[in-house]
C-alpha cells in the first residue's frame, strides 16, 4: 500500500506507465465482479484509489487512466540552448579562455550565465549534465617528467623484490 507520511498519501513506487498498467489492471478486475476492497487487496493500494480509477474510467474510459506528464518546473535551458552548450563544453574550456581545458562545475556555470543569461546554482550542474548524457571525469594528474619505460623496468623488476617481504603482522621489537 502506499505509504502514510504527515497526513498524505505518498505517490507510489514505479514508473508512470508501471501506474498505469496498474490502474488498468483494477478496473479490468473490477470489471470482472471483485470489489473495490477486493482489488485494493490485490494491487496493494487503498479502496479508494480502486473508487477514483472507476470514477475516472466511467467519465472517460481508459483515457483517463492514461499515464500523464509529471508536473514540475520547465528546464531553465530550452532544447536549443542546450545543444549550444553542448557545442560550447565540447570546444572545451581552453577556448573560453580558462588557463585548463578542465570544466569544473563553477566554469559551466560561469559560461551559462555569460551564454544564456540563466543562473544555475553549482551543486546542480551534475544533474543538467546528466540529462545532457554528459558523465564528470577526473584528469589525469601525470607529471609531464613521467618516464613510461623506467616505471614498467620498476614495476618488473622492485616491486616483486618489495613483495616478497614479511608476509604476516608482527611486533618489529621484543622485550
Amino acid at each position: 500500500m502506499a505509504s502514510l507520511v504527515g497526513g498524505c498519501h505518498m505517490r507510489p513506487n514505479g514508473s508512470p506507465r508501471d501506474l498505469e498498467a496498474r490502474r488498468l489492471r483494477g478496473i479490468r478486475l473490477w470489471r470482472e465482479g471483485r470489489t473495490l476492497t477486493e482489488v485494493a487487496r490485490i494491487l496493494g493500494c487503498y479502496p479508494s484509489a480502486v473508487m477514483r480509477w472507476r470514477d475516472a474510467s466511467e467519465r472517460k474510459g481508459d483515457e483517463g487512466l492514461r499515464a500523464r506528464p509529471a508536473p514540475g518546473r520547465p528546464p531553465k535551458l530550452n532544447s536549443r540552448q542546450r545543444r549550444r552548450l553542448i557545442r560550447v563544453l565540447i570546444a572545451g574550456a581552453l577556448s573560453r579562455g580558462y588557463t585548463t581545458d578542465v570544466w569544473t562545475t563553477q566554469r559551466i556555470v560561469d559560461v551559462i550565465e555569460e551564454e544564456f543569461g540563466v543562473h544555475y546554482h553549482r551543486d546542480h550542474i551534475g544533474r543538467l549534465m546528466h540529462t545532457l548524457n554528459w558523465s564528470w571525469q577526473t584528469p589525469d594528474r601525470r607529471a609531464l617528467e613521467r618516464r613510461e619505460d623506467r616505471i614498467e623496468s620498476w614495476k618488473e623488476e622492485e616491486w616483486p623484490r618489495i613483495k616478497k617481504g614479511r608476509r604476516t603482522w608482527a611486533p618489529t621489537l621484543s622485550s
